[in-house]
């Protein structure tokens, strides 16, 4: 598929790839032109939004095109709570500037979902994300592409005092046309920044290519902690065991250091391997019990993890799985769940080196 000029189609489908966000854009989405060049880049902002007391911090330093930051809290009242709002004005560095890619980082409190509105300079609202977060209780983040024609200001709404707030990532987008095999795996149009892997998609029901059966465990987030009694639990059947499995999933907020551990049939099979994105990432937390002891390192949001397992740990009929979070990780959670299974086919390339 050759993705073309940005259309409006197109735009709703970006909007619904990044986390199927229930948006609502007004005509200014139709104004958006094809990019014509990458000449002159604008450069890319990081907004520390957390609420720190000016005496232990410094000035934030954003590019030119990042015109304020200002923030805003309603006391609350009967029947109404307090809401914050974080509000961000945006000049456009150019032309080719027409789509910002707007990544918020948050501690994904169910009762204190965020919400990203885009405003044109008459007042009127140019998008809405709807609530973004899955109510996970870690922290977080979630990308939401805004159409910038006409936009002069995005407000990140919140309920509360604000402070499950802690940053934003922002760069502009450029379009290139992109072309996959026609049977390679669907993915997303759009990747994430610093992403080492596009997010994981879980297929609706089994299905095989060459000898190769690949089966959705689960779809849904599920919380987890450190011990077996609180792991995430499956059971799956097979009508055959197969020569070796690949077991596939998103971890979240782990520590890198620590990634979860894997039981299969009573046996521990060992910890994952996390598939890990650039170090560079705003994601990164650092954690010490004080300045003199060694930082250890939290992902605050998403990451793959995989494990390869030998046919020999599964067994014709059901089978019993279990994913506990690492070592030093309180609490996590897992989803897109899947496993690969892979069987000997006619087709199958192997070599037999008999022992001397």
């Amino acid at each position: 598929m050759i993705l073309r000029a940005f259309t409006v189609a197109l735009f709703v489908a970006l909007l619904a790839s990044a986390r199927a966000q229930d948006s609502v854009a007004s005509d200014a989405a139709h104004s958006l032109l094809p990019s014509e060049s990458a000449l002159a880049a604008p450069d890319s902002a990081w907004l520390d939004l957390r609420q720190v007391d000016p005496a232990h911090s410094t000035a934030q330093a954003a590019p030119s095109w990042v015109e304020s930051v200002s923030f805003a809290a309603t006391k609350a009242q009967p029947h109404k709570p307090q809401t914050s709002t974080f509000r961000i004005r945006i000049l456009r560095p150019n032309n080719d500037a027409q789509i910002l890619l707007f990544r918020l980082f948050f501690d994904d409190d169910a009762k204190k979902e965020p919400e990203l509105i885009a405003w044109d300079e008459s007042g009127s609202q140019v998008l809405h994300s709807g609530s973004l977060g899955e109510g996970t209780g870690l922290a977080s983040s979630s990308t939401t592409i805004v159409p910038m024609i006409g936009v002069t200001a995005i407000d990140v709404d919140v309920p509360g005092d604000g402070l499950s707030i802690r940053g934003a990532y922002l760069d502009w987008m450029k379009t290139s046309a992109v072309m996959h095999p026609i049977h390679a795996q669907q993915r997303q149009l759009m990747p994430e920044p610093f992403a080492a892997a596009a997010p994981l998609q879980t297929p609706k029901e089994d299905a095989e290519v060459f000898g190769t059966v690949t089966a959705p465990l689960a779809t849904e987030t599920i919380p987890m902690g450190p011990a077996v009694q609180n792991g995430a639990a499956f059971q799956f059947p097979l009508e055959s065991q197969p020569v070796i499995a690949l077991l596939t999933f998103e971890v979240a907020t782990p520590r890198i250091e620590s990634p979860p551990e894997i039981y299969l049939n009573g046996e521990d099979v060992g910890a994952a391997s996390l598939v890990l994105p650039d170090l560079a990432d705003p994601g990164y937390r650092g954690i010490s019990p004080t300045l003199l002891d060694e930082m250890q390192f939290q992902y605050t949001g998403w990451v793959r993890a995989q494990k390869v397992v030998p046919g020999s740990l599964l067994k014709k009929g059901t089978n019993e799985l279990i994913v506990v979070a690492g070592a030093g990780t309180p609490i996590s959670a897992i989803r897109a769940t899947q496993m690969q299974l892979k069987y000997l086919w006619d087709k199958s390339d192997y070599i037999l080196q008999p022992v001397k």
